[in-house]
């Protein structure tokens, strides 16, 4: 599923940042080679050069079960509320039927428009067995990535995280930002908790349940659907961001959970035209960043 997002992304613009200029060369490559997925390392090694190039530096976040991978500015900036962008569900499958060893992102979106975001402090949170050394992969069984995607453990475990970075800025409030599968664990926190101000999400999954329906495949029975959490966060300020040409996640699903809220309640989705499930995003990002940011 990712891998033919990635393979439709290749037509895209170059992002005319130097970092993602080689995001750009970094997906081209792998795209002329379809049949090899870039190791383990590789992925890993490009999310670091990102961050290198930004001047941001990776963390180590210890949760229960997981060792979660975070992404920062070098010198966080100390404030009271902290954004944090929410990575994907990465190559969770190599294909419809083989499911990957390492859900590692070929493409980091959601760590590209994390470190696109214009002001404010600002930060990156992996998903569980993202970036993560063989010697941290406690908990790390492919159902996680898989069936169990966003299961109570995971969300769990991503809040335990969320406390980490709040505390590295000394912030008490959060804005939370999930792209693609990242935009389910997103609202599942957002549900959970009482210190999220607002939740925008990106091609975000809202409804899995309704997804799996659309494409006809087995639904994800081990993890938590945000539709069901509607009566939750029926006051949280939500924007929700669809690409016109995704076929991936498709206005369907945020359609559907958006149904799930009182007329009264019913969140914002916007609809951006020209855009797919991963392009242009990032290349975009500040100026869409104003439909949401105070």
């Amino acid at each position: 599923m990712l891998w033919a997002s990635l393979r439709r992304s290749t037509s895209a613009p170059v992002i005319a940042m130097l970092r993602g200029t080689l995001s750009a060369l970094f997906i081209t490559a792998v795209a002329s080679c379809t049949h090899l997925v870039p190791s383990s390392q590789s992925r890993h090694d490009h999310a670091l050069n990102l961050a290198h190039t930004a001047e941001w530096k990776s963390v180590r976040l210890k949760t229960e079960p997981f060792i979660l991978t975070g992404f920062l500015p070098q010198a966080p900036q100390r404030a009271k509320t902290l954004t944090v962008y929410i990575e994907g569900d990465g190559l969770a499958w190599i294909s419809g039927s083989r499911s990957s060893g390492d859900p590692t992102p070929i493409n980091p979106v959601g760590l590209e428009l994390a470190m696109r975001h214009p002001y404010g402090a600002v930060a990156y949170l992996a998903r569980p067995c993202q970036f993560i050394a063989d010697t941290d992969r406690n908990g790390c069984e492919k159902h996680v990535w898989t069936a169990g995607r966003y299961s109570g453990d995971v969300v769990e475990a991503s809040s335990q995280a969320l406390d980490a970075l709040m505390a590295m800025f000394g912030a008490d409030k959060l804005r939370l930002v999930g792209y693609s599968g990242g935009g389910a664990v997103a609202a599942l926190l957002a549900a959970r908790r009482d210190d999220v101000i607002q939740l925008v999400t990106v091609a975000g999954m809202l409804d899995h349940q309704s997804w799996t329906r659309e494409h006809q495949i087995t639904p994800l029975h081990d993890s938590l659907n945000p539709a069901d959490f509607a009566s939750s966060l029926l006051d949280l300020p939500q924007l929700h961001l669809i690409g016109g040409k995704d076929k991936n996640v498709t206005e369907a699903t945020a359609n559907s959970y958006r149904a799930r809220f009182p007329a009264s309640h019913q969140p914002q989705v916007k609809r951006i035209e020209a855009f797919d499930h991963s392009c242009c995003w990032v290349r975009d990002w500040p100026e869409l960043a104003k439909l949401w940011l105070p």
